[in-house]
């Protein structure tokens, strides 16, 4: 949808969950010397700063990111979250905040691809002018979806694709699913990061069960729910994570921090967490 900004939402609990999950990705991507490429459907901006206009009006960040600033004994997964993060904001106050291609970049190395797809078109005139040019990276003003056929398999048969669309309309569900399907045909080896949103629409509730009918060999799926509804039963309570091929080590890393996360989030007494995989 090209009314979607995420600027409006930058940092929130969403934000949280998805980016501590494509935190351990990468680390773990960056364990081997070997090349990777990250496939970035729906770019965004790239970053975002807190103190815009977009960002202040609902300031969802400080139910997110800012809840977690200053607390202590976070789960480890948690402290490398806020450990990138703070990369971005170096006087230790939280101003900006990286959205998945700044993360990705930060945390890639020279030989590494980067791939970002954008249609909004301010958005994508922000996202260019930041990253496009830039050694090994290519930006389009072009929907994720079909592009991400002519990005996998990467030459190195490593990579990450992450996908994460507005859902503000209902056939980006059904979108999501099938060119997850065409990716794992193209790409059986890859990883596939899905971020949705937790809210009262059937499609929404099923998103997981339609996943994981994709992945026979292996698949982990976090949830967390922080947020009420309003009285009409509107409003994002929270999200899921999907991960198929995820690594090994994504669930002992993940596992604490889910709990943690709830707590220290929530935003009503009803706020709950959820993990499962799926491991051959």
């Amino acid at each position: 949808m090209l009314a979607y900004r995420h600027a409006f939402h930058a940092g929130n609990h969403a934000d949280v969950l998805k980016h501590l999950v494509m935190i351990q990705l990468l680390d773990y991507l960056n364990l081997k010397p070997a090349p990777y490429r990250v496939v970035d459907t729906h770019a965004g901006a790239g970053g975002y700063t807190l103190s815009s206009a977009a960002a202040r009006k609902n300031a969802e960040y400080r139910d997110g990111v800012g809840a977690l600033w200053a607390l202590p004994d976070a789960p480890p997964a948690v402290a490398r979250y806020l450990e990138v993060v703070r990369e971005f904001n170096p006087d230790g106050a939280l101003r900006h905040y990286p959205g998945s291609p700044a993360l990705a970049r930060q945390l890639m190395r020279p030989q590494d691809q980067l791939r970002l797809f954008e249609l909004h078109p301010t958005d994508h005139r922000l996202l260019d002018s930041e990253f496009g040019g830039a050694r090994s990276t290519q930006v389009f003003h072009s929907d994720g979806f079909a592009g991400l056929k002519g990005q996998v398999p990467p030459p190195s048969r490593r990579g990450l694709v992450v996908m994460d669309p507005s859902y503000e309309g209902v056939n980006d569900y059904a979108v999501v699913h099938d060119a997850v399907a065409e990716g794992l045909r193209r790409f059986a080896e890859g990883t596939y990061m899905v971020w949705y949103p937790l809210v009262h629409k059937p499609q929404s509730q099923r998103m997981g069960q339609r996943l994981k009918s994709l992945a026979p060999k292996g698949w982990l799926h976090a949830q967390l729910s922080v947020q009420k509804s309003d009285e009409r039963g509107f409003g994002l309570i929270g999200s899921g994570v999907f991960v198929i091929n995820p690594p090994h080590t994504l669930f002992e890393a993940v596992q604490p921090a889910l709990p943690w996360l709830s707590q220290a989030l929530a935003q009503h007494e009803g706020a709950t967490h959820k993990l499962e995989q799926h491991r051959v």
